[in-house]
């Protein structure tokens, strides 16, 4: 990355670079780049997402195919959505070494959502808003089966691919994460890991764009000094797949228990509510509930699986924890096991 090569990418000319290192990209790395002395019709900054230095989580991003999914999702199907995302200037994969590179909108002074920490109602709803803005548009849309790059679980393959994944990280994730657990909540895992091929196999209903990992950390919001309410980040995840798993995967941690318990009908409803509004999506609310329910699971997939196929630090630790603990009590208290 050098002045040149950013200023032929925006095309403009600049003085120089500033950058910095900025969130907690845990499979690949952020960087805000501050442009000096620049043409004054460039931004001022603007963010760049480049692979993890991490040996593991680089591995991973190039596995799993989250860079090259990361990059096709801002150049390919971004624009075919209406939820608000970072403007991509630039994006490039490179098959042959798994590099990629975005050049992205700089979205401060809109802030990070904290995983750990959770959130209020009133941040929940934003959230749950902008949602319906990635699934109406193309709920249902049966092109999405040309778009092949788009993560699927839906074939015999797949299911039997992620349950020998998690036959394989399973037993590092209850040495590391157990003793955070209730016994409640490791009876419903165990429970659950018995039944995880079921529960691929039962997963049915329209299907749309997903984000995979629509959570806290994922999301800029705005402060007083400006942003868009909401931003959704981090497209390494983008699926092919039953829309309410988004739904619930955020809302089973992103609210603190308490909170969600005491707020979770009327999420719930005003994304129908956002669905039907905007986008002439008629959903069944019995029919949304019972999937609400069964997909509170999505997030212990989530949660078990990731927590040990990237790279560990501190914060890591906390925040799949939180996670873990999180979508775990969100079962226990939808009953979810009795879904599948």
């Amino acid at each position: 990355m050098t002045t040149d090569w950013m200023a032929t990418t925006l095309g403009g000319e600049i003085g120089a670079l500033e950058i910095e290192r900025i969130g907690d990209g845990l499979v690949g790395m952020n960087l805000r780049v501050r442009l000096v002395d620049a043409d004054p019709a460039l931004p001022s900054s603007v963010v760049m997402k480049l692979p993890s230095p991490d040996p593991t989580s680089r591995a991973t991003g190039i596995q799993l195919r989250n860079y090259e999914r990361e990059v096709r999702f801002y150049l390919d199907v971004a624009p075919t959505v209406e939820i608000r995302v970072p403007h991509c200037h630039h994006g490039q994969w490179d098959p042959e070494s798994g590099d990629f590179v975005l050049v992205l909108e700089d979205m401060a002074p809109a802030v990070q959502g904290d995983q750990i920490a959770g959130c209020d109602v009133d941040a929940a709803a934003l959230a749950v808003e902008e949602l319906a803005k990635l699934h109406g548009p193309r709920w249902d849309d049966p092109t999405l089966h040309d778009v092949d790059w788009l993560s699927r679980r839906t074939g015999p393959e797949d299911v039997e691919m992620l349950q020998g994944l998690w036959s394989m990280v399973f037993p590092g994730f209850c040495a590391t994460f157990e003793s955070y657990l209730t016994p409640e909540a490791r009876g419903v895992l165990t429970e659950f890991a018995d039944r995880l091929g079921p529960w691929l196999d039962g997963r049915g209903g329209p299907l749309a764009v997903t984000h995979g990992d629509y959570r806290l950390d994922n999301l800029l919001f705005g402060t007083g000094e400006g942003g868009p309410p909401v931003t959704a980040v981090d497209w390494q995840t983008p699926g092919h797949g039953p829309p309410v798993s988004d739904l619930a995967y955020f809302l089973g941690a992103g609210p603190v228990p308490a909170d969600r318990r005491a707020h979770e009908a009327e999420l719930v409803g005003l994304y129908a509510d956002a669905l039907g509004g905007r986008y002439g999506v008629d959903v069944d609310r019995g029919w949304l509930w019972g999937q609400y329910r069964r997909e509170a699971f999505a997030g212990v997939v989530m949660a078990v699986i990731a927590s040990q196929i990237v790279g560990t630090n501190e914060r890591s630790e906390a925040m799949f924890a939180a996670m873990a603990t999180r979508h775990l009590q969100h079962a226990l208290d939808l009953d979810a096991l009795a879904t599948i």
